[in-house]
């Protein structure tokens, strides 16, 4: 494939830029661009559970002192933390723990504790109970001045002349206080905002300051103004007047805001009942939630280390969200080194692996999936690409490894043509979809549900060689992946001598599908359960009118392929009279106009897959012309999935360069943990519910970013409301994939 190779280079910020100045009327042209890789900050979370009690573990406030000791106040009392240790230590004796509520950490590096009954200070290795506050002290703050006690019985300061009273008139339901920088503080509580000097109070709590007087958290931005979150959102206020204010619609997930911190890096952090949303100072915000960034949802309090990772305590334990410099060639050999490790098993299929401990990597088993066949063939693309790119000869072993599984899952049917969904050794007790019976009355209701229904009693069979297990009733989708592995294997990768043997495997499939009448027959007898590309059922049959449009496109691809690597006439012939006499041409054109109660994201990839077959390989002007036009309004249709994969394959299908920057925020914002963890989006407020794209599915609104949605499998719908499994770890193929494409198309230098 040759390129033009005038090329200018987008740097990381630039590219963000461009993604996020994006509205729906704005387009940005990269035609001609390339990122140059370049590092940036890569998060990830660390859990650190107190304890085995869920009052242990009720983590109310946080403290990083100087030596990164983290230090919590909990329901239980207060424990630490070492820098370089996992476990929690108790702060005090076991007469003295009880409920604890802050911790802060002074300029002179002592620690303070305020407890059930009463404030401590730790310096010096040394604990002391303070007399002169009274108990309970519920919060701490250190100040140029001293260190204040505030609690329900009054305010305290703490100086080398012992403690003052502070006689303010604020109200006793305190919940947070910060220095206000000039010997004075502000006070949250549940009555509204106090600002307190030596000589005055200011008491804000009407809806011309505050948008509602119960406030949780306060905190100073770099420009200081005061934010005040809580009940409704935050307010942000500048010498006691409102600026602005942040609710729902400007991305606060909950309408019960918690706590705000500032971060080294000047950005905002606002803690809710349903995670953390940063804000930048250049006004983009991003949201953590879910067990995968968080032990809890509901963040308590927040606090930061001098290397600017940040110490949430949540209902359920302290989590740590760290970051390290990672560029996109590091990341890739992060996740290539983890598909080696757990998702790579025999005889060489690429898939998900099963968690014995749900979320916990250090235990886990092979697993079996429907789409062995499909996501191996991505793994397949994905070595091919990368061989294409740097002549690897790991990636070439690699490569024929994919293949010679993809070719195995045809001979262990013992067929002449049908291949099979995976296969699993044959000692394996426990698989999915097993094989089962059905009663009469089973088979009456499936099928008043639906009519194209086949019950699959002997899903599993035994290879001739008695080495596998193979699963049958093989779908469309499948091929659909199979043949792109192909494809691209015998473009980029094999050899004479393999390309013969390529060459030959396809025509096997296809020539098994012509003589089935363009259906995937099992060892049955009958075609699959969804593997029809008939005529007679796709263009007569009205139950599969659903399928006629994208089942259309799939069949004239197999076909034109069989014709370009065999050079066979019989497979054109084939080809165009399906287009002819059978009008595939004309039901492929319909896709645009597709019923939305038929539509479902798999299409989406199953189209990406064929297209560029059909464009590659197709020799008649006209009909290239037709593929071309019809692949283009398909990309204005996805460009805003901001799906890397599509991009890519459109690029590499059409010869072009467009959508970069969304594949590069995509492939930058992919977390490192791939465990499947759940996402529950209709917790959030700051969306909206849909059912958009797909009308019989719960999604939301707005597309979430690839870093808190769930471990992605780009045949899943990216707008899902809910989903997950954390007892699943998913393979990294979605991102390896893209990554390869975007260097060979030298989009990524």
């Amino acid at each position: 494939m040759s390129l033009k190779r005038s090329l200018y280079t987008l740097p990381l910020y630039l590219l963000f830029g461009l993604f996020w100045s994006c509205g729906s009327g704005d387009r940005v042209v990269e035609e001609g661009a390339v990122y140059q890789d370049s590092a940036f900050w890569q998060e990830y979370h660390e859990a650190y559970p107190i304890g085995t009690r869920p009052e242990e573990n009720e983590v109310r406030s946080v403290a990083v002192d100087r030596e990164s000791t983290v230090w919590v106040a909990t329901a239980a009392g207060i424990f630490s933390k070492q820098a370089d240790q996992n476990t929690w230590t108790p702060v005090m004796t076991e007469a003295d723990q009880g409920p604890a509520f802050a911790v802060e950490v002074a300029g002179d590096s002592a620690v303070w504790l305020g407890t059930w009954n009463g404030v401590y200070r730790f310096k010096d290795r040394k604990l002391e109970r303070m007399n002169g506050p009274v108990a309970p002290i519920s919060a701490l703050c250190a100040a140029s001045e001293g260190v204040y006690a505030l609690g329900p019985h009054g305010v305290w300061l703490h100086t080398a002349a012992g403690w003052q009273p502070k006689k303010y008139p604020i109200a006793r339901s305190i919940r947070d206080v910060i220095s206000d920088r000039k010997g004075g503080i502000w006070v949250a509580t549940d009555v509204g905002l106090y600002h307190s000097q030596a000589d005055s109070t200011v008491h804000l709590y009407k809806t011309d300051h505050l948008m509602s007087a119960y406030i949780k958290g306060i905190a100073f931005d770099s420009a200081q103004n005061v934010w005040a979150g809580g009940l409704g959102g935050v307010t942000i206020l500048n010498q006691h007047q409102n600026v602005k204010t942040l609710r729902q619609q400007e991305g606060i997930p909950s309408n019960f805001v918690t706590c705000v911190k500032q971060s080294p890096d000047r950005s905002m952090w606002v803690g809710t009942e349903v995670g953390v949303v940063r804000y930048q100072p250049d006004g983009r915000h991003s949201l953590r939630f879910s067990r995968r960034w968080l032990l809890d949802d509901h963040v308590n309090d927040l606090a930061f280390d001098a290397a600017g990772n940040a110490w949430i305590a949540t209902a359920k334990g302290v989590s740590a969200i760290k970051k390290r410099k990672m560029n996109l060639a590091q990341k890739n050999d992060y996740f290539y080194d983890v598909l080696m490790k757990r998702h790579i098993r025999e005889p060489w299929i690429a898939g998900q692996c099963k968690l014995l401990t749900p979320g916990d990597t250090t235990s886990w088993a092979p697993d079996d999936d429907d789409n062995d066949g499909e996501y191996t063939g991505n793994y397949l693309a994905m070595e091919c690409f990368r061989y294409a790119t740097t002549q690897s000869l790991d990636a070439k072993a690699k490569a024929t490894k994919a293949f010679r599984f993809l070719k195995l899952l045809q001979e262990v049917t013992d067929t002449d043509g049908f291949f099979a969904r995976t296969i699993v050794p044959v000692n394996w007790t426990s698989v999915h979809d097993g094989n089962r019976t059905f009663t009469a009355r089973e088979r009456a209701d499936e099928l008043v549900k639906e009519p194209r229904f086949k019950p699959v009693e002997t899903r599993w069979r035994k290879s001739k060689d008695g080495k596998w297990l193979w699963k049958g009733d093989t779908s469309s989708d499948e091929l659909c992946g199979h043949m792109i592995g192909y494809y691209l294997y015998y473009e980029l990768v094999a050899d004479e001598a393999e390309k013969t043997v390529v060459r030959q495997h396809i025509a096997r499939i296809v020539d098994y599908l012509i003589k089935h009448n363009y259906n995937l027959v099992d060892v049955d007898g009958k075609p699959t359960r969804w593997a029809v590309w008939s005529p007679e059922q796709l263009n007569h049959d009205p139950e599969w009118t659903p399928d006629r449009s994208q089942n259309s496109m799939e069949m004239l691809s197999f076909l034109k392929l069989a014709h370009h690597v065999t050079g066979q006439a019989k497979y054109e012939t084939e080809y165009r009279r399906l287009i002819d006499q059978e009008h595939y041409l004309d039901n492929m054109a319909q896709i645009a106009q597709q019923n939305p109660a038929w539509f479902i994201y798999f299409d989406v990839m199953l189209q990406a897959y064929v297209y560029p077959i059909l464009i590659q390989c197709e020799k008649d002007p006209k009909l290239r012309e037709f593929y071309e036009k019809h692949m283009d309004a398909w990309m204005e249709r996805r460009r805003n999935d901001r799906n890397p994969l599509v991009n890519f394959f459109y690029c590499y299908a059409r010869n072009t360069k467009t959508e970069l920057a969304a594949s590069v925020v995509f492939l930058v914002d992919t977390p490192l943990d791939l465990v499947n963890w759940p996402f529950d989006h209709t917790k959030r407020e700051d969306v909206r519910i849909s059912r958009h794209p797909v009308l019989d599915e719960l999604q939301i609104n707005e597309l979430p970013p690839a870093s808190i949605r769930t471990v992605v499998r780009w045949d899943k719908n990216p707008w899902s409301a809910i989903n997950g499994d954390p007892a699943i770890e998913r393979e990294p193929v979605f991102w390896l994939l893209p990554y390869w494409m975007g260097r060979y198309l030298k989009m990524i230098e």
